[in-house]
């Protein structure tokens, strides 16, 4: 019998099946994603799941007319083959952490009455995870007071980094792996001013920006890490003091983890506008700053520089609890 982890799209997604996977150990493992997004990418090539596949799926929501019966017809057609994959390997639950990768086989679950847990990262709901919520065995989320875990499902190494930040020595930007286009130009608006300060850049423009962004700093004669995708991102963040970043929820509980002071700029066309909920949910509670794309004011952020970076981080490392991976995990065998 096994475990089925289905779902992605975003990082933010997988982010959530990386880490809770790492405590299955003696579990057989079945990973179900899609073609589309970066299922592939992370999981592949990855040696815990016994068996992996891909279907051709898309999301429905952002198809138009046509788009969305051709899209639909894909996750029908996808749904049966998830029945028959969940048949072979005795599926005993599948967890599922949202996105349109994870449609067809959390569909498939509930025809052949697997218990499904469901993982919302968001604290606006994804619209699949809303329709489901109802039907699943479990239902997790940290926003949600009835949650049965509250612990975001975090990697133990952001944990072991945190520290109290107290001025800022080096402050990083991070749109994710894909960049982010405002972020990247706010960056290099600062950048002289930073360097005046002494303050030491590290930057994650996005793999399709990289280039770009690298030949701006030479322009300004300024040095700066810049890199795109990165499988060292808690030692980046460890050695920040501040940074200026997107809101998905993986970003925003990792840099909660590490007690690392952020100024959040919410990507404006994410679904529900999650983003901006996500970062809302900590500016509520006095931890974190919150600016519009459109409201960004370089003068701004730049005095944000000299604020008490000291109460802030002490209040992430207070409202962040552990071992939310583990707890997901125990969750998940006991179901099965």
């Amino acid at each position: 019998m096994s475990i089925v982890m289905t779902g992605g799209g975003t990082g933010g997604h997988l982010a959530i099946i990386k880490a809770v996977k790492e405590h299955l150990e003696g579990e057989e493992l079945i990973y179900i994603g899609s073609t589309q997004g970066q299922d592939k990418q992370w999981f592949e090539a990855d040696d815990d799941f016994t068996h992996k596949y891909f279907f051709e799926t898309r999301g429905v929501v952002n198809q138009g007319g046509l788009g969305k019966v051709k899209s639909l017809f894909m996750m029908f057609k996808a749904t049966l083959q998830a029945i028959k994959l969940l048949k072979k390997h005795q599926a005993k639950v599948v967890f599922s952490v949202g996105g349109f990768s994870s449609a067809a086989t959390a569909f498939a679950a509930k025809v052949l009455r697997i218990p499904l847990v469901i993982h919302e990262q968001n604290a606006a709901l994804g619209s699949l995870n809303k329709l489901l919520k109802p039907y699943a065995a479990g239902f997790i989320s940290s926003y949600l007071e009835e949650s049965p875990i509250k612990a975001y499902p975090i990697k133990e190494i952001f944990f072991e980094n945190a520290r109290i930040r107290h001025q800022v020595k080096t402050i990083i930007f991070l749109g994710g792996s894909q960049g982010a286009k405002a972020i990247n130009m706010l960056a290099l608006e600062m950048a002289v001013e930073l360097q005046d300060k002494g303050i030491k850049i590290i930057h994650q423009a996005g793999e399709k920006n990289i280039e770009e962004v690298k030949k701006a700093y030479d322009d300004l004669g300024i040095k700066a890490e810049v890199f795109g995708f990165t499988t060292k991102l808690a030692d980046y963040m460890n050695e920040a003091d501040m940074a200026i970043a997107r809101a998905g929820a993986s970003t925003l509980w990792e840099l909660s983890a590490t007690a690392l002071p952020t100024l959040f700029i919410p990507y404006p066309y994410a679904a529900s506008d999650h983003q901006y909920y996500n970062a809302q949910f900590l500016v509520e509670k006095e931890l974190a700053w919150l600016m519009r794309e459109g409201e960004i004011d370089k003068e701004k952020v730049l005095s944000l520089l000299d604020e008490d970076l000291e109460v802030k981080s002490k209040g992430l490392m207070e409202i962040v609890e552990k071992d939310g991976s583990k707890k997901i995990a125990i969750f998940l065998k006991n179901l099965s």
